[in-house]
């Protein structure tokens, strides 16, 4: 069975190594025998279709069927990728999903994306959407044909806020939630060795 593993962050300097590679996930998936692919997500993207179309390439090389597993951000395009190729799509684990809908927290992320060198109609566009960023309600509605786990963060906070899951279990029929975790790479994850185990076995039991 293939992962695709779709890191977090937005115009920021985060890559699949960080995200992924140090802090043990991807080495913990192999060891169960998945073939394991992790990307760099674009750091600065002109828009969410930049990511599909650079991330849809990797997908398309595979013959099927792939679970895709997106992180923060990266549940966006994990989303977008299940929506272009849902028949190469077959379960989609939305881990520790970004919060879209709050005008404050959407305010200051577009901030901290401006002084990075962001021009304005990018971040309106980027930031634009309902429960996640890039994507509409409607759209969620129509993950109908794969299997949909949400995973959330534990404790949650400002940027993934519980509410989010909530919403997305709710609005995408079938979804089931999954035993949460502190997002990776922050201190929170890496300093607590056992996170990194609950969070491959639980990635290996809903891929299996």
């Amino acid at each position: 069975m293939t992962v695709l593993l779709v890191h977090g962050g937005l115009w920021e300097a985060m890559d699949a190594a960080t995200f992924w590679g140090t802090t043990g996930i991807t080495e913990g998936l192999t060891s169960y025998g998945l073939d394991v692919l992790a990307p760099d997500r674009p750091q600065r993207p002109g828009g969410w279709d930049v990511e599909v179309a650079a991330l849809g390439e990797q997908l398309a090389k595979r013959s099927g069927p792939v679970t895709i597993v997106g992180a923060s951000n990266g549940c966006t395009v994990a989303v977008l990728l299940a929506l272009t190729f849902p028949e190469l799509v077959d379960r989609l684990l939305l881990a520790w999903p970004a919060t879209g809908d709050d005008a404050a927290l959407n305010e200051r992320t577009r901030a901290g994306m401006m002084t990075r060198g962001c021009p304005d109609d990018v971040a309106d566009s980027l930031l634009a959407g309902g429960i996640l960023r890039g994507v509409t309600d409607q759209d969620l509605t129509k993950l109908t044909r794969i299997r949909v786990a949400v995973l959330p963060s534990v404790p949650e906070n400002p940027s993934h806020q519980r509410k989010t899951v909530d919403a997305l279990l709710g609005s995408i029929r079938g979804s089931r939630e999954l035993a949460g975790c502190p997002e990776p790479p922050t201190p929170a994850f890496r300093n607590s060795p056992p996170y990194l185990d609950q969070l491959v076995r639980t990635i290996v039991e809903f891929v299996n």
